[in-house]
């Protein structure tokens, strides 16, 4: 290959990355969307969404719109958790599955239990509970997103937030031992406080794009 065939075929791949990860962080976009965001063409994303639709990555779903033909919305399949942090989850999954045969259920809860405190000691020390509400929600995001969450969050005209998670890197763990995420949700709780209402609304596990749990400082009226 000679080296104008090499920048092409680094250019090409660059810009898919950049697709899907636009995807990723936004949810369903539609190819003149996509095409904004990259300074491209339309039909140039076009071709690029269905090279990634052939390698199971991208799928799409059409959307009515007022006036023309209805849009393909273009969204991530599952298949591209792959090209995201996954946190070992091969081996997460075959330690999961000895740990049960060795202490058993209750043994892997009371693990599960000290994996959380520590968890919840190590985000405190960064979003401490001095800091006013919505600098320790930034200072808890930041440090999910170190660890591949690709956290954010939205704050609501009604004084409640969003805090959104757009990748799991610990997904397949989290299908071996459901636990995890019930154990995920009391953490959040400890992190932020006892007197904060936090729900989740959406959930990877259960096919959504991402988690996002819905919370609300104590003393808000929502």
């Amino acid at each position: 290959m000679n080296k104008r065939n090499s920048r092409t075929k680094e250019g090409v791949e660059r810009t898919r990355r950049t697709l899907v990860k636009l995807l990723k962080h936004n949810g369903s976009m539609d190819a003149h969307q996509l095409a904004s965001e990259l300074g491209v063409t339309a039909m140039a994303v076009r071709q690029h969404l269905y090279d990634l639709q052939e390698q199971r990555l991208v799928t799409f779903t059409e959307e009515s719109r007022a006036m023309g033909r209805p849009a393909k919305m273009w969204a991530l399949t599952s298949e591209a958790n792959r090209l995201f942090p996954d946190g070992y989850a091969d081996l997460t999954v075959s330690l999961i599955e000895s740990m049960k045969q060795a202490f058993g259920d209750e043994g892997l809860e009371r693990l599960l239990e000290i994996h959380n405190r520590r968890q919840v000691m190590d985000y405190q020390s960064k979003a401490p509970a001095s800091l006013p509400f919505k600098e320790k929600l930034l200072a808890f995001a930041e440090s999910r997103t170190a660890e591949g969450y690709m956290a954010e969050i939205i704050e609501n005209s009604d004084g409640s937030y969003y805090f959104v998670e757009k990748h799991c890197p610990i997904c397949e763990a989290a299908r071996a031992c459901t636990d995890i995420c019930r154990k995920e949700l009391e953490m959040f709780q400890h992190v932020l406080g006892d007197d904060v209402d936090i729900t989740r609304g959406e959930h990877i596990l259960k096919g959504d794009n991402r988690c996002l749990y819905r919370i609300k400082p104590g003393g808000t009226s929502v």
